[in-house]
């Protein structure tokens, strides 16, 4: 059968206490609102529907480029749970598959966990919901269930009585039924209850009293860890970068602090990578096999070969491509640069907008000089060329092929293939000058 998700992302996130709206609040480097759309993806939803408020525009924008603006409705009045879902039915006009509603506050739902709620209604069950055994339950509702196993009905820890407050199986929000059967209960939703709110809670209650059959399936309290302020955010980063450090040890990455080693959504590494503490990887990270990445190194946007060896202290900058063997050393910046095969700059450089050709030597100190204020140029160093220390190349500028750039040359025209530039003022030697310096500066210091 034909599934759809419907994303609820109208909720004001007030409890943030931020400007930035709350489901746009990052995970693993990804915004939570996008985690939710992926999932709805991976679950092979024909439609994915989300449902925003009227007072912020970036999410409404945000929603857009995730589902397109055919698909993205909103919640005019937020009077509670079910208004919400049923803002989605003019979007889901005429559809007759299945339906589950994710929140887009919840990003770290396993796939797998969401596929049992749908196996659920295919094993017969008219309406099953996602829910977790809590140690401090608090103000979860509860899922309460019936002589026979199955859901009786779920109750606002609000409206709950002591007996039903006492209960530690508690309800995620995430419910799944045959989006006419859930279209036709919502209507019938009363706001009789202490928040005088529209709850999609009722729809198990509404069924059961249909005689139809409603199921909790089972999961854990970290898979649908709902955020709603800092602290939350934080412990939805730490659930994320936990499982991440754990799925790359398990694929052959090796790590001697993983608790030091921060992924995001979308890094990729290779097996026998390995990787010493204090190491970030951010957004767009890919690292082949064979990798050494060496204590206190920070990436993004960058690309590594095998056998490359980068660090300490190695900063990747978006548009980085490392080669293989390529030696990136302590405190050395790259950014929007090509290093080829065998390429080094082991020591104190800065690398941006060019390219390194295979088995260049780039020296400690050297700069490629890539922005004159308004534009960026380019930087070529040919292949076998040696750029000597505390070397300043002027972009646009081409060092050819085996040239050599002597050591604390500003080099600001092309060096040709095999040729030596040497850009410096000549040395002055004044014999005695020193000694004669100190023994006046040393008397009258003393004198003083």
């Amino acid at each position: 059968m034909s599934r759809a998700a419907i994303i609820l992302a109208a909720g004001k996130g007030t409890r943030m206490k931020s400007a930035t709206p709350k489901v746009l609040h990052k995970v693993g480097g990804r915004a939570m609102m996008a985690w939710t759309a992926d999932l709805a993806t991976k679950l092979g939803c024909e439609k994915t529907i989300i449902v925003v408020g009227p007072q912020f525009e970036d999410v409404h924008q945000a929603a857009v480029t995730l589902v397109g603006a055919e698909n993205v409705c909103v919640q005019e009045t937020q009077s509670g749970t079910a208004t919400a879902v049923q803002a989605a039915s003019s979007a889901l006009k005429g559809f007759e598959g299945e339906a589950i509603v994710l929140y887009a506050d919840t990003p770290l739902i396993p796939e797998e966990v969401v596929l049992g709620a749908f196996t659920s209604i295919e094993e017969g069950a008219s309406i099953s919901v996602l829910g977790f055994e809590a140690d401090d339950p608090g103000g979860y509702g509860r899922l309460i269930l019936g002589e026979d196993g199955g859901l009786d009905r779920i109750v606002e820890a609000k409206d709950a009585s002591p007996e039903e407050y006492a209960v530690r199986l508690c309800n995620s929000g995430v419910m799944a039924a045959p989006w006419p059967l859930m279209e036709e209960l919502l209507g019938e939703v009363k706001n009789d209850n202490a928040k005088g709110e529209y709850y999609l809670t009722d729809l198990v209650g509404l069924a059961r009293k249909r005689s139809l059959k409603a199921a909790a399936v089972s999961c854990r309290e970290d898979d649908v860890l709902g955020v709603n302020s800092r602290v939350q955010l934080a412990e939805a980063e730490a659930v994320f970068q936990q499982r991440a450090r754990i799925r790359f040890m398990e694929e052959g990455v090796g790590m001697i602090d993983p608790n030091t080693v921060y992924f995001s959504w979308d890094t990729q590494i290779g097996n026998d990578v390995f990787v010493e503490p204090n190491v970030v990887f951010g957004p767009g990270v890919s690292i082949a096999s064979n990798v050494t990445i060496k204590a206190f190194c920070h990436f993004e946007g960058a690309s590594v070969s095998e056998g490359a060896v980068l660090g300490p202290y190695a900063r990747l900058r978006p548009g980085a491509s490392i080669g293989e063997d390529v030696r990136v050393g302590n405190f050395v910046e790259v950014k929007n640069t090509t290093m080829e095969k065998g390429s080094k700059a082991n020591h104190l450089a800065y690398l941006g907008d060019g390219v390194v050709g295979e088995n260049a030597n780039i020296g400690a100190g050297t700069i490629f000089c890539n922005y004159d204020g308004y534009f960026k140029h380019r930087t070529e160093v040919g292949k076998d060329a040696f750029v000597g220390s505390n070397s300043s190349l002027v972009a646009p500028v081409k060092i050819g092929d085996g040239a050599m750039v002597g050591s604390g040359s500003v080099v600001t025209k092309n060096v040709n293939a095999g040729d030596l530039a040497l850009a410096r003022g000549q040395q002055i030697t004044k014999t005695g000058w020193s000694a004669k310096f100190r023994e006046v500066m040393s008397a009258r210091k003393k004198k003083q």
